[in-house]
């Protein structure tokens, strides 16, 4: 099943590309198990598969994968060789009721111009609704204008239009009003708070999880929060990109930061609350390495790995 692609990305065919990031700009089906020269089963023997058999089985291109596992459509394990998919994992999706309808129509992500269309709005409504915060991004990519353009999961709109469905005509509501001529706008805090919540899934270790939460706050942010040097590096060392990112995508990495980075004072507050908690375990469970020599390291940036606890999730998803 091909997606429509929408017209922003259509016009993203420039050096910002969404392929700068690993987003193919025509979505595509995958060899999969039934597909003529597609593998007849990734197991065999094996108890887990890599990524890249798991996607293929299932049909799926690398980024509708990539947002399956996001999303706990598809669970995956931590094995000695990395994180998996189980063998039990693929039989639990493929056998599902509908598949492989049913999973590709959960993982459909819409731009700005499809979302409108799909609810019978206007491109600005739904815009004013997003920054309001009344859905949150599920992706996000950098065109040729540096501007951000926000994508969002079809499915999650349509359950906003079932729940909310007089926010869909009529006068903007005042508040609403007041908050948007006020220039708020919570679409990067939303996806940070989702992307947030995607990586404390993937781990139980109390050093990923806090570095989770540290991965969202500048460098002077993390400084004030973590007075240890080598504590933050420690940190800084697991904390997981927030984004995949090619290195050619260099040219925007300043706009990025401003994705990833929090910069509202009360979600700044939220999370250096739930870092402070997760820290108080992490040191608990054991200390960050300290070298026996040489000077406390210096600040750097950023780099991979993921994280979990529901409590302390709770603590980032409180609104205003």
């Amino acid at each position: 099943m091909a997606v429509r692609v929408d017209q922003e990305l259509r016009e993203s065919q420039g050096p910002w590309s969404p392929e700068w990031f690993g987003e193919p700009s025509v979505p595509g089906r995958a060899s999969g198990p039934g597909d003529p020269g597609g593998p007849a089963g990734p197991c065999g023997s094996g108890e887990s598969v890599a990524y890249g058999a798991a996607a293929r089985a299932l049909g799926l291109n690398t980024r509708e994968f990539e947002l399956a596992v996001q999303l706990g459509e598809v669970r995956t394990v931590s094995t000695g060789l990395g994180r998996r998919v189980a063998c039990g994992e693929l039989r639990r999706v493929t056998t599902a009721e509908g598949f492989p309808e049913a999973l590709i129509a959960r993982l459909r992500v819409v731009g700005t111009a499809e979302g409108a269309e799909l609810l019978g709005i206007t491109q600005g409504r739904l815009t004013r609704l997003a920054r309001g915060g009344f859905f949150a991004p599920v992706r996000f990519y950098v065109n040729r204008y540096r501007a951000v353009v926000w994508l969002y999961l079809a499915s999650d709109l349509t359950e906003f239009a079932v729940r909310q469905p007089e926010l869909l005509s009529g006068r903007t509501p005042p508040g609403l009003s007041a908050a948007l001529a006020a220039g708020e706008d919570w679409r990067a805090a939303k996806w940070r708070s989702r992307r947030i919540g995607q990586l404390l899934a993937q781990t139980e270790d109390p050093w990923e999880r806090a570095a989770v939460l540290a991965s969202v706050l500048g460098s002077v942010e993390l400084a004030s929060a973590v007075s240890d040097p080598y504590e933050r590096a420690h940190l800084r060392e697991l904390r997981p990109a927030l984004v995949r990112m090619r290195p050619e995508a260099g040219a925007i990495r300043d706009v990025i930061d401003t994705v990833v980075t929090a910069d509202d004072p009360r979600e700044i507050r939220r999370y250096r609350a739930a870092l402070a908690s997760s820290l108080d375990d992490a040191r608990r469970a054991r200390s960050a390495p300290r070298p026996d020599a040489g000077p406390p390291p210096v600040p750097g940036d950023r780099a991979p790995v993921p994280g979990r606890p529901r409590s302390l999730w709770q603590k980032l998803i409180g609104r205003r």
